[in-house]
């Protein structure tokens, strides 16, 4: 899979998700008018959905490198936490066998979104019907996938492979949050991998915690881990 499609309001959407999109000019606007006015306003104008496209695929194809080396992905039962629009899901899917995801994710987009810590994770930016137009779209199976509104729906009880969470879980809200979840749908192969401002404090949860990647000159400041066995379960 060389491109990916994406519709215009999904676009709009992901800049939303990724602002590092954003061109300088469009950057400078959003500044300058607020978030709010820019998602609302500019970005039904002034945004190029196949440049966006292109940017997105980019940068969804170098978050699955500083994961391949360490995950094998084929005929894994995946549990996804915070996907965005799907987009490493999808290269996932393109590029091992026989997954199957689980994707949790809210349903809403908030007037107001603090990039940073929430620790009662009441912020969202997403719209689970075009998470999963997107999928559909760009030639995942709707056989692949199941999406789950963490506010609404019965979470998925089974034991996963892999849990991932990329710039969401401990990134934007709590890892605490959904603790005693991973415990009942984990056993001690199962991976998870997501990104934190604290890695320490999870070699006391944890058994095995790796650090795959430490990201300290961007707007998402953090560290990538991945991690398994919980010590006291």
């Amino acid at each position: 899979m060389k491109k990916i499609f994406l519709e215009r309001e999904t676009a709009r959407l992901i800049i939303l998700q990724r602002i590092e999109l954003l061109n300088p000019i469009l950057k400078k606007i959003r500044k300058l008018f607020g978030r709010y006015l820019f998602s609302s306003f500019f970005s039904k104008y002034f945004i190029n959905p196949r440049s966006i496209a292109n940017q997105y695929y980019n940068l969804m194809e170098k978050e699955f490198k500083t994961i391949n080396k360490n995950i094998d992905f084929n005929n894994k039962k995946i549990l996804s936490i915070g996907s965005g629009i799907g987009g490493l899901e999808l290269i996932i899917n393109k590029k091992s066998s026989s997954s199957f995801f689980d994707i949790v994710e809210k349903n809403y987009v908030s007037k107001k979104i603090k990039y940073g810590w929430d620790k009662n994770n009441q912020e969202a930016y997403n719209n689970l019907q075009l998470l999963e137009s997107f999928l559909l779209n760009n030639g995942m199976e709707k056989n692949c996938f199941e999406i789950y509104d963490c506010d609404e729906d019965v979470l998925p009880e089974k034991k996963f492979d892999i849990i991932l969470s990329l710039f969401s879980l401990d990134y934007h809200y709590d890892f605490n949050i959904y603790l005693n979840y991973f415990k009942k749908v984990s056993d001690e192969k199962t991976m998870i991998i997501f990104d934190t401002i604290r890695p320490d404090h999870f070699k006391n949860i944890f058994k095995n915690v790796v650090i795959l990647k430490s990201d300290q000159d961007t707007v998402h400041r953090s560290k990538r881990i991945v991690c398994n066995k919980f010590i006291d379960n």
